[in-house]
């Protein structure tokens, strides 16, 4: 086993490097402040270094260094100088931090031992007994940022504030529960360390995705390790709310050539980046390295990291940041790549729920749709017609239809039976909900970057003057459209992602990018939330509840069962929509007719009117049932109401009416 192994007559030491030439275990007083002791560890036949160490306990801090050629052109960067992480560290005794000196070439530095965390020797605790809870098809998966989500919540206690042990708090827990959520998805909160330009503009990284080891817990988000991960994922699984890492194996933070040297770069930077022939850096992620996962140890890596989660914090999947640099050889992206098939076939991971962000940077890099059936996918182009078509964009009908219904498009080529899409809105990369309705540019000033960083293209839109009127007209028109956006999410086939606190307005001011910004800009603002919003979305989260149609990922064909169609596209008078219909630019509505979509046997419709004007519509009638309209977030509509109001949603639900005709 490599990593540091404690058993009762001391401490076992092992790492593995190709082209180490020799290997030393630092060990650290119980400061962690003075080097106590150098011991060199011996190469077996597989290139693995190890030493035992009598005496030694749970508790002990150390690090590693490495010699061998120095050749930063050639990818080797050993220096005995600079104090490494283990790769296989669990915990460490405190956060990284950016200094210069880390980056120095070798022999001009001096030692960095005073700078960089040293990792606890930690038995991690008995392997949870695992109740699988899988995700349920009609479930939520909220993605979540935890120091915002919990940093100026009221009701959580101040030392816990900001902290992975908050998500445990009963406060935290009704939320989710009122609104449906299925899972959590958790970014980052592996130890990470900052962009070296953020520092002098006085910013740091808030979001995690700039890692340096892949097992080590953040110490400022979980003090307690990963006891209090676990006992956060208890308290969440005795809700019934399941927990998803988002986890960064494409690239570290050691970056590129002028980057830190901290743990892989050390250790081996050759098998653990992707080089070039000429020996420079690969950069498929725009981060300034990337991770080779075509080389076996790293593969083992991976998955010992996934396992130990798995096993020792009972976390029931993971999201993958970057994914296609998972899948990548030296041909390209391939999803039969061995990373991926392992990933797949593993026994420890085979009943955890697996995401990809389908795309890096590099050649190739958008896989939409490729990866292997166990993956499901975010899927960017939900997130982009659904944008498109509330803005008022031309020509987006059909896609609005294909969106709702699960991206055959998509996930059908390859002749799959159900979708694997995660529909989302709004995710932590990008424009806010709320902000998507409010800003049709980006407003990322306070990055430092002159507004250059984030994506150029939101398809977003700002229902007049930008930068928060308080025109109450303009006000409602951004509150409707972040309604309608709603609406359409919780109202879509598979499975669906909401960014925490898009359910009750949050905003970044425009900043589409904002992961440099640990302050009030990101930090949800819970006493000024939009509690009607709020309300919306829990009244969407129960229907959604009762209506198992929208959690199931089979392909939707036309075709009937019992004289119902699995689905019916109508107009407004509730007749199939014709050819002219479907390629007129100017439509702006339709009804979504779902067969089985209550509890009761009955029918779901959604209704969709983007125009600007009301529509009135009609619903297709059968003997024995009745239409009774929905009005989530309020009173129910009375039967004669039947018009959709502009640039919103309406859902009718079909039930037996004991005899004769139904109405409208």
């Amino acid at each position: 086993m490599l990593g540091a192994h404690a058993a009762a007559d001391g401490v076992r030491f092992a790492v593995w490097s190709g082209a180490a030439e020799r290997i030393w275990l630092s060990l650290f007083d119980k400061k962690g402040m003075r080097e106590t002791d150098r011991l060199e560890m011996r190469s077996d036949g597989d290139r693995i270094f190890s030493l035992s160490v009598a005496g030694l306990k749970a508790g002990q801090r150390y690090g590693l260094r490495a010699d061998g050629a120095y050749a930063p052109e050639r990818g080797l960067w050993f220096d005995p100088d600079k104090l490494l992480v283990d790769p296989y560290a669990i915990e460490i005794d405190g956060p990284y931090a950016y200094d210069a000196r880390l980056g120095a070439r070798r022999g001009e530095g001096g030692d960095t031992a005073p700078l960089v965390p040293k990792a606890f020797v930690a038995s991690p605790p008995p392997p949870v007994r695992r109740k699988p809870l899988g995700l349920a098809p009609d479930g939520l998966i909220y993605e979540l940022n935890v120091r915002a989500f919990t940093k100026l919540h009221p009701a959580i206690p101040e030392d816990i504030r900001g902290t992975v042990a908050a998500l445990g708090h009963p406060a935290i827990i009704d939320h989710l529960l009122k609104l449906g959520v299925g899972a959590v998805e958790l970014m980052p909160i592996i130890a990470w360390i900052d962009e070296r330009h953020l520092p002098p503009l006085g910013l740091r990284n808030a979001w995690g995705y700039n890692p340096v080891s892949f097992m080590a817990i953040e110490p400022r988000l979980a003090p307690g390790g990963l006891a209090e991960l676990r006992a956060a994922v208890d308290a969440l699984h005795a809700a019934g709310i399941g927990v998803i890492l988002d986890l960064v194996f494409n690239h570290t933070g050691e970056s590129d050539v002028f980057g830190p040297t901290l743990s892989m770069r050390g250790i081996d930077a050759r098998t653990y980046y992707r080089h070039d022939g000429d020996g420079s850096l690969v950069n498929d992620t725009g981060t300034g390295n990337t991770v080779d996962c075509s080389q076996p140890m790293v593969q083992r890596l991976v998955l010992d990291a996934l396992r130990h989660f798995v096993r020792h914090a009972g976390v029931d999947g993971f999201r993958f940041d970057l994914a296609t640099v998972l899948g990548r050889t030296e041909h390209g992206f391939d999803p039969q790549a061995p990373m991926l098939a392992a990933l797949a076939s593993d026994p420890v991971l085979a009943d955890t729920v697996l995401i990809a962000e389908p795309w890096d940077i590099g050649p190739g890099g958008y896989q939409l749709g490729n990866f292997p059936g166990r993956f499901l996918e975010w899927n960017d182009r939900y997130r982009d017609d659904m944008r498109r078509f509330w803005r008022g964009d031309a020509s987006t009908l059909g896609a609005l239809a294909t969106r709702l219904a699960g991206s055959s498009d998509v996930f059908r080529r390859n002749g799959e039976r159900v979708t694997r899409t995660v529909n989302f809105v709004a995710a932590h990369d990008g424009m806010t909900l709320a902000d998507t309705c409010a800003f049709s540019e980006k407003h990322n000033e306070a990055n430092g970057e002159d507004n250059r960083d984030g994506h150029n293209e939101n398809f977003s839109w700002n229902n007049g003057v930008e930068g928060g009127s308080d025109d109450a007209v303009i006000a409602e028109r951004r509150v409707r459209d972040a309604r309608a956006l709603l609406a359409t999410l919780f109202l879509s086939r598979g499975a669906i992602m909401l960014s925490a606190g898009d359910e009750f307005g949050r905003t970044q001011r425009g900043n589409n990018n904002a992961y440099a910004q640990d302050n009030e800009l990101t930090w949800l603002d819970w006493r000024g939330r939009d509690v009607a919003l709020e309300a919306y979305a829990f009244a969407l989260a129960a229907i959604r509840k009762a209506s198992p149609v929208l959690g199931d990922a089979a392909f939707l064909a036309g075709e009937t069962d019992g004289g119902v169609a699995d689905v019916a596209w109508l107009d407004e008078a509730g007749v199939p929509l014709s050819v002219e219909q479907w390629e007129d630019p100017g439509r702006r509505h339709l009804t979504m007719v779902l067969a089985s979509g209550t509890r009761s046997g009955g029918r779901l419709a959604v209704v969709v009117n983007g125009g600007d004007e009301g529509v009135s519509f009609r619903l297709p009638l059968r003997d024995e049932f009745r239409w009774r309209r929905l009005q989530p977030g309020g009173q129910e509509r009375a039967e004669a109401d039947w018009t959709v109001a502009a640039r919103s949603v309406a859902i009718a639900v079909e039930e037996t009416s004991g005899g004769g005709k139904g109405s409208r």
